[in-house]
């Protein structure tokens, strides 16, 4: 019988409610990551904003605007520095720490808040928006990194999730906050909702100067008794508890194994059982990109507009509500259900509906010859909108969470900082790659696609690609610990026989006498194990 995040293990001792606790504040770095993605898209299409930042460029209703090169800049520019910034998060997160990288990486990002603030033309407001994404790059590495590291596993998944959970919020809080400030016609239009963020910012840093440091980053720096300090913390035990010294002793086994074996890199990353996890997190960070998920949030205000909606605003509200509300199922149903299962119906669930809005848009709207949308059927593009709707719960349910989820687990100790910057700056990447080409795709006028709706066909094509790379890669991971699913890659060759996979021993039991002795017993427990999941492929922890 499973474990759920309402019912935990009755044998462990001591309460999980401190980590908790620990690994839902620390998720709150997620406002930050969602609420600088989401204002962007309400502030290109303010008025007020759109007059002061233009260069002389006129939209195809004469009003002046930036040009879309200007606006594709404007938005991937934040990807870009995300990116260099998920690169770099080990620098910090292995040399000062989890808890003190994350506080750093609040400054940076307060450094593109202040330039952004100030600015009054697009130079300095590019400037910022690129420290402003270098900050959200670092902290959308270390969050998972913190979350995975304290939280217990027969809850991680709702935890780490809880992360996806607080982007949806900043996503709405951005909504909001623009269109509560659209229509005036001075700074503050744009000032206001971009200072908002000094208050979330704020909000983190006073937390984590409070909270504790992982206990597996301390045993990474040789500090014993720090990490017990820490883990007792945790789970609400004196740090000489037996619970807390067998855990610990659990930990320290594994992080002085994989020590024996040398330091890692970056090329380690790629290298033996390491470049199937490293893959598998890239592609999952890669695909959840281009289910077409940030095309509505970047771009979703004009997209609207230009497609016929009035009170084009109000619709992306409506939309960041949806995101919010929709997260919460899901991080519900990823201890109690599994990961797997629950990726690959959402990725159906989103294909089926990005398919429809695609045909619905480019069935029943049309163009004249200056560009201008022409809505040959509203009822239709009602339809489309509540599509989308519908793919945003999907997405938010399933992939939005559990890409982070499952991101944060699969690495062992030694990699996990290296291996969770690259898998992040995968996502940056395809967030960068999406925001810059999107204007290029959709736009009307000479060198660009011209796509508008059937854009959603490529999404369609992407969310299909996500059924199989579940089916074929994504393993197994409720209910384990972190040091268990490191076991279960190296003992398992193929994803689908992961649900029926149960750790055997403690690691700190297979080589307590010496290294080598456990390497070896790991070999036949895991040939012993391959063939029981041969003969009976009866699931235990999963479904799928």
């Amino acid at each position: 019988m499973s474990t759920t995040m309402t019912n935990p293990p009755a044998k462990e001792a001591g309460s999980s409610w401190p980590a908790i606790a620990i690994g839902a504040f620390a998720a709150f770095g997620g406002v930050l990551f969602g609420y600088d993605t989401g204002t962007i898209s309400g502030i290109l299409a303010m008025d007020y904003w759109r007059n002061l930042f233009s260069t002389g460029y006129r939209d195809t209703h004469g009003h002046l605007d930036v040009s879309p090169s200007q606006s594709s800049t404007i938005v991937s520019i934040l990807s870009a520095g995300t990116f260099f910034g998920a690169l770099a998060s080990p620098l910090l997160g292995d040399h000062i720490g989890r808890r003190w990288g994350l506080v750093v990486s609040c400054w940076v990002f307060n450094l593109g808040v202040v330039l952004q603030t100030a600015a009054t033309s697009l130079p300095l407001f590019l400037a910022g928006r690129f420290f402003a994404g270098l900050g959200v790059g670092l902290i959308s590495a270390l969050i998972p990194l913190y979350q995975s590291e304290t939280a217990p596993k027969w809850i991680r998944g709702a935890i780490v999730g809880a992360y996806q959970f607080a982007i949806t919020l900043g996503l709405l809080l951005a909504a909001v906050a623009d269109n509560a400030t659209h229509l005036r016609q001075d700074t503050g239009s744009y000032r206001i909702p971009i200072a908002l963020q000094f208050a979330w910012s704020l909000i983190l840093i006073i937390g984590m100067l409070i909270l504790p440091e992982t206990p597996r980053y301390l045993i990474k720096r040789d500090d014993e008794h720090k990490a017990a300090v820490s883990l007792g913390r945790l789970r609400c035990l004196p740090r000489d508890h037996p619970a807390v010294q067998q855990e610990l002793e659990e930990i320290k086994a594994n992080h002085h194994f994989e020590m024996s074996l040398g330091k890692s890199s970056y090329l380690d990353c790629f290298r033996g059982n390491m470049l199937k996890r490293q893959l598998t997190g890239m592609g999952l960070q890669a695909l959840q990109q281009l289910t077409g998920i940030n095309f509505i949030f970047y771009y979703g205000t004009q997209y609207f507009l230009n497609s016929g909606i009035n009170n084009a605003f109000i619709i992306t509200m409506i939309t960041s509500s949806i995101n919010v509300a929709s997260t919460l199922p899901g991080l519900y149903a990823c201890d109690k259900w599994g990961r797997r299962p629950l990726l690959l119906w959402g990725a159906i669930g989103m294909c089926l509906s990005q398919f429809l809005v695609a045909m619905l848009g480019t069935l029943t709207t049309g163009q004249d010859d200056q560009g201008v949308v022409i809505v040959y059927n509203l009822a239709a593009q009602k339809a489309s909108i509540a599509f989308v709707c519908i793919y945003i719960f999907f997405f938010a349910s399933t992939w939005g969470p559990l890409a982070w989820v499952v991101t944060g687990e699969i690495f062992p100790l030694k990699n996990r900082a290296k291996g969770l910057s690259m898998t992040t700056a995968t996502n940056w990447l395809l967030n960068w790659a999406i925001a810059y080409a999107t204007p290029y795709l959709v736009n009307f006028g000479p060198g660009y696609a011209n796509l508008q709706s059937k854009i959603f066909f490529i999404w369609f094509a992407c969310c299909f690609l996500c059924i199989a790379f579940v089916y074929f890669f994504v393993y197994e991971t409720k209910g384990l610990s972190l040091e268990e699913i490191d076991e279960m890659y190296n003992e398992l060759g193929e994803a689908r026989k992961s649900p029926s996979w149960q750790p055997s021993t403690a690691f700190r039991e297979r080589v307590a006498t010496d290294p080598q002795a456990g390497v070896i017993k790991d070999i036949g427990v895991s040939e012993e194990r391959e063939k029981a999941v041969a003969d009976d492929g009866s699931g235990t922890r999963g479904d799928v």
